[in-house]
């Protein structure tokens, strides 16, 4: 027997694996979190108009999209040999980049030419997109090498959530408290300053987690044997032939529409139309209990009743939630604030059902090629994962900002906070309707479209271990 057959002997999946991964996702949304900011600090202090923004944010989020598969390529086709494997190194180059990379977007240069802000917003942006690209690609796709087993995969897909979650509280409860005068505009000058301190914190987590990162699946990955050539045309037919990872890409893209492309709106409601700006991030706080509460759940509710079904009826609960704040009273007042926490306190958590498994599902996608395709991609079936979801992620702030600035709704940035009440009004309803949209996608990938039931999961699972057992 050769050595290259025998056994290595890795740390038992514990607490440090599920925390380490955490950290990895609140070291990316350190940086990924600012973008929600982007558009009020780039429509509203740099005073790009409403159209040209959208247009810049719809350009630099294509490519964005694009060179998530390049990079996703070039992980997959790497063979050569790292002290800390491929993946990790990777991490690490692109956490380098991040520590500045997320500073360059908010260059507080208000009173430059139009044709310069335009530059500093495309150059800032595909920086940092290239450092998180680096970063984030190999991430995502560390979570089916670190264990094969479906339960710890459901654990670090919900601490993921976790990451993200804490990643995410840090920009939205705290930022809002910095960044608003006293009459609700944006303090411009503060973001560069706030994404370099959020730099050098998500580096630190990032060592955090390439230091404690066990890859146990070396078999997956299969360095210096011979490949066939890469070919993105068969890995894009792959991948859409691949059910479980298109169903949970559309549901990903929902999810984005509705946390991303709804963003700006909610940003000038709380501005315009609820008493405080501030408020915001106190809102926030509370529509993330819901997740918090079904973290420490998950990994026994995944056991008992499956990842498809609980999301599933995760994306009801949302959709039912987003109607309500549709047809509920929502007035602009302290009642009507506490009316839409409690819609969203349901819409987060079925939401936050589908979002504390949504890594662990494309875990199980990437196990699903391997089982119909014979071919492990996981750099690729990631990125092409990650290309859907940053096309819904800069489609739908673009559309919703056009949409908000048509007549119909009459958004105008140059005002600021001092929207008319009427439009403040449409836009408080615009928002809810993109949510209630957002709600819908997750239910359609999810409940229509994912294949992996628990009883189809289980056979897989004992389908692949046969086959590895095999060779």
């Amino acid at each position: 027997m050769s050595n290259n057959t025998e056994t290595k002997q890795y740390r038992k999946f514990g607490m440090l694996d599920s925390l380490s991964y955490a950290a990895g996702d609140f070291g990316c949304n350190m940086s990924f979190a600012l973008k929600g900011y982007l558009a009020l600090f780039w429509n509203q202090f740099m005073g790009i108009d409403t159209n040209t923004y959208a247009i810049l944010l719809l350009i630099v989020q294509v490519w964005d999209a694009v060179n998530d598969p390049i990079i996703g390529a070039v992980v997959d086709a790497d063979k050569r040999q790292y002290k800390r494997g491929k993946f990790l190194t990777y991490i690490w180059v692109g956490s380098l980049g991040l520590l500045f990379a997320g500073a360059l977007c908010f260059l507080p240069f208000p009173q430059a030419p139009a044709m310069l802000k335009n530059v500093l917003f495309i150059v800032g942006y595909i920086l940092w997109d290239a450092a998180y690209t680096v970063a984030n690609v190999p991430y995502g796709s560390l979570l089916s090498l670190i264990s094969k087993d479906p339960g710890d995969r459901a654990s670090l897909s919900a601490w993921r959530s976790v990451g993200s979650m804490v990643g995410n509280m840090a920009c939205m409860v705290i930022i809002p408290m910095l960044i608003y005068d006293e009459i609700g505009d944006i303090k411009g000058e503060s973001m560069f300053v706030i994404a370099l301190v959020l730099g050098v914190f998500g580096f630190i987590a990032f060592q955090f987690m390439i230091r404690t990162t066990v890859i146990r699946c070396d078999e997956y990955v299969q360095c210096g044997e011979e490949q066939e050539k890469f070919n993105i045309f068969q890995a894009m037919g792959n991948f859409l032939k691949n059910r479980p990872a298109v169903g949970a890409t559309v549901a990903a893209m929902g999810m984005f529409l509705g946390m991303q492309g709804a963003s700006t709106g909610v940003q000038v409601m709380f501005q315009s139309y609820f008493p405080s700006a501030q408020m915001q991030g106190v809102v926030s706080l509370f529509s993330m209990i819901p997740i918090i509460a079904f973290t420490p759940l998950a990994r026994k509710m995944v056991a008992k009743y499956g990842k498809k079904e609980l999301a599933t009826v995760g994306s009801i609960v949302s959709m039912i939630a987003c109607a309500g704040l549709i047809v509920l009273p929502i007035t602009p007042d302290n009642q009507g604030v506490i009316i839409y926490v409690v819609c969203q306190l349901f819409n987060s958590l079925g939401m936050g059902i589908y979002s504390t498994v949504s890594w662990s599902m494309m875990g199980d996608a990437i196990d699903y090629a391997e089982w119909k395709f014979g071919k492990r991609e996981e750099g690729t079936v990631y990125s092409l994962h990650s290309f859907f979801r940053k096309l819904a992620q800069g489609a739908g702030p673009s559309i919703c900002l056009v949409i908000m600035a048509l007549p119909f709704i009459g958004y105008d940035n140059t005002l600021k906070a001092q929207q008319l009440p009427e439009v403040a009004l449409r836009i408080r309803y615009f928002v809810a309707v993109a949510y209630f949209v957002s709600a819908a996608l997750q239910f359609v990938g999810l409940g229509l479209i994912f294949n992996l039931d628990k009883k189809s999961l289980a056979k897989m699972q004992e389908e692949l271990e046969a086959r590895h057992a095999n060779n």
